[in-house]
């Protein structure tokens, strides 16, 4: 009997599976938000920081009893983690992998995410540090304008 040694839900090439990347990325932006560090968020759920950073690579998956813990320290419903998942990702779930081996050979090329870069995190936070809500109004006004307006080398040019 030829028995297939179990993928345990990685690609072909044994790298993480992209939906458990998606995840912890996920996990890892909504506590970078809160401003828990990953040893707080192990300390409440019951594990280290080091098995917290695991599960934010995508290295370990997240069992469902435990994302439900996560879901309940973080504030989030556990649909959160699976927010915005590209197609592209959501088709390399382990059954897809399981009945369409030739998915598992295909690049898979990731977006770009913003909400990824820890730049836009303290940004957020900051936003919503800001005491005066009207102040923070103005703030994501000035944002948005600078925003839409693109620079030129004119706009550094003094008047004279």
């Amino acid at each position: 009997m030829d028995r297939k040694r179990s993928s345990r839900g990685r690609t072909a090439d044994g790298s993480p599976n992209p939906i458990d990347v998606h995840v912890g990325a996920r996990v890892k932006m909504r506590r970078t938000l809160l401003g828990m560090s990953q040893e707080k968020l192990g300390e409440c759920i019951g594990l280290t920081f080091q098995q917290v950073q695991k599960y934010e690579r995508g290295m370990n998956r997240i069992s469902a009893s435990r994302l439900f813990d996560i879901g309940k320290v973080l504030g989030v419903p556990i649909s959160f983690f699976f927010e915005e998942m590209d197609d592209q990702v959501a088709e390399l779930s382990p059954r897809m992998l399981a009945g369409a081996n030739a998915l598992a050979e295909e690049p898979v090329f990731f977006d770009y995410d913003p909400m990824t870069k820890r730049e836009t995190l303290d940004l957020v936070r900051c936003y919503y540090l800001i005491p005066d809500r009207r102040q923070a109004k103005k703030v994501l006004a000035l944002v948005k304008a600078m925003a839409a307006e693109p620079e030129t080398d004119d706009d550094y040019e003094d008047d004279e």
